[in-house]
This record gives C-alpha cells, structure tokens and sequence, in this order.
C-alpha cells in the first residue's frame, strides 16, 4: 500500500504544478490590461507602462512563468494581489475560516440528509415516497443556487425577518448561506445513494439474508449501507473539496468575504497572484482528498486494496 501512496504523491506533485503553469497560461493571454484596469482609462501611456514594470508583465511569457513556478513551488509564496496590494497567503487565511463556516456544516446536512433521502427512496421504490423525493431532488438539482439564494432572502429575511440578508454579523447571517448551498449537493447524494442502495438491494446475499428471517432495520443496517458506501463516499469527497474552494455564487450572493468572492474578484480584475494562488491551493486540497478517497475505497472493498497491493 505505501508504493500505492508514493506513487499517488508523485502524481499529486505533477497534477498541482500542470494545474499552476495552465492557469497561469490562460491569465498570461486572458484579454485586458491589468494596469489599465487598476489605474483607470484615463492614465497616460508613461503611467502604464511603470505601472506594468512595476507588476512585472511586461517581462516575456517564459520568464513570468519561471518566476511564477520559483516563487510558488519552491518559496510557497502567491505573490502580492494586485488590487488589494496584500499578501495572497495572508488574505486566504483570514477567508478561509468563514468559508468553512458555510462549507462545513454544508457538507454536513447534505450527506446526512441526503443519503436519508435515498436510503428512504431505495426502500420505497416505486411507491409515493419514491416518487416524491426524486421530484424533490429533481429540482433541487435544477434550480441556480443564485435563484435559489434570493428567493430566501425574500422569504425568510424580507418578509419574515428571522435571518440578516448580508453580511457576517453573527452566526444567524450563515444559516441561509449553509442551507442554500447544502441543497443542490443533498440532492446530488440522494440520488447517488439511491442509485448504490437499489444495486444492493438485487444482490443475492440481500435475498438470501432476507429468506434467514432478519428484519428489514438489520438488512439495512449491517449488509445493505456497508455495500452502497462506493458512491456516497464519492460525495463525500466532492463536498470536502467544495468547502475549501467555497461558493462564489452564494458568497457574493450574500456579501461574505470568503476564499470564492476572494477568487471571482480576482477573476474581474484580472488580479493574476489571486486566481493563480487560489486555483494553485484548490488544486493541492482536491489533490489530497482524492487521495484519501481512494485509501477509503481500498479499505471498504479488499478487491481494491488487492489491486493496489499488486
């Protein structure tokens, strides 16, 4: 298994510096001026070109990507952001904590639930509760998170007043960030649970476990969510890496400074330390997760972990 994980890291290097060198190829020939963009339309040519001297493009592609490479695989430092003139380390570090206190908790609620959901609709196939919940998650999966979020600002802080509809005031402001962007994915698991739970229920053992006289809890419980755990822990795996890179949509929908308003902003100014350190560090976090994914398959299925060992 150790020679499984080597390789893995190895390849984990490799995928992490790929994803750095094309993001920063697409910023490199992404159109506009970032000087123009920070100094504005009226700033004289001599301005702009000390302005891009001092940003240092206006240096050949070549020569911006080895110092890109130099300053963030071998020195571990972003860069400074261009718009806010901070260091892109520090400033992902003071979003990231409110962005896992959306991520978290979403992740939470949308496993949990969501497999409930489908553990319920696998046992109940083809009845009401079957067909209601996969119209549930139908539209829940169909739904735009923006849509979604501002519906329940409108209901539940317009109308009702029961939460702030901006902002991080207290820890009510993250109630409907959480719920809004748990939805989408707790449908995702519930329909991946219910899809693993009805391969399980056909199997041969279930029948037979069934014919011994155990009750319909056990079967669940013991032979039946053990089997089906492939998928969810996919899920599982997707929601890790979704808590770190964070929701610019529901982040900027809500006005909560974290790492995904961090990364749209950076986006629209053309802040190349920002979206290269930002995707750089997602990169790595998915890169990790996936790996732990994969230590969990070969712990669940010995035929797994017999390939790996291999």
């Amino acid at each position: 298994m150790y020679k499984y994980v080597i390789k893995r890291l190895i390849s984990m290097i490799i995928i992490v510096v790929c994803a750095g060198i094309i993001v920063f190829t697409l910023m490199y020939l992404a159109p506009g001026d970032p000087a123009r963009l920070q100094l504005g339309q009226w700033a004289t040519e001599d301005v702009l070109a000390a302005k891009r001297h001092e940003l240092g493009i206006d240096l050949p592609y070549i020569v911006q990507l080895g110092k890109f490479l130099y300053n963030t695989f071998l020195r571990f430092d972003f860069g400074i952001s261009w718009q806010s003139s901070m260091p892109v380390m520090g400033e992902l570090a003071v979003r990231l904590p409110r962005t896992l206190m959306i991520g978290i908790p979403s992740m939470i609620l949308s496993v949990v639930v969501g497999t409930v959901l489908g553990i319920f609709a696998a046992t109940h196939e083809g009845r009401l509760g079957d067909s209601l919940t996969m119209v549930l998650t139908m539209v829940l999966v169909s739904a735009p998170d923006f849509w979604v979020a501002l519906m329940f600002i409108i209901l539940f802080a317009a109308k009702l007043g029961w939460v702030p509809a901006f902002g991080i005031e207290s820890l009510k402001s993250y109630i409907l960030p959480i719920i809004c962007s748990a939805l989408p994915v707790m449908a995702v698991n519930a329909r991946q649970a219910r899809s693993s739970m009805l391969e399980v229920i056909r199997a041969d053992y279930i029948t037979t476990a069934r014919s011994k006289g155990q009750k319909s809890k056990v079967i669940v419980r013991r032979h039946m969510f053990p089997n089906a755990l492939m998928p969810i822990i996919t899920g599982v795996a997707g929601g890790l890496c979704k808590v770190v890179a964070g929701s610019p949509v529901i982040e900027s929908v809500f006005s909560i400074p974290g790492v995904g308003a961090y990364l749209l902003s950076g986006v629209n100014y053309r802040d190349r330390p920002v979206v290269c350190g930002c995707v750089v560090f997602f990169a790595l976090f998915t890169s990790i997760v996936v790996l732990l994914m994969d230590l969990c398959y070969a712990f669940l299925d010995p035929r797994i972990k017999a390939q790996y060992s291999k």
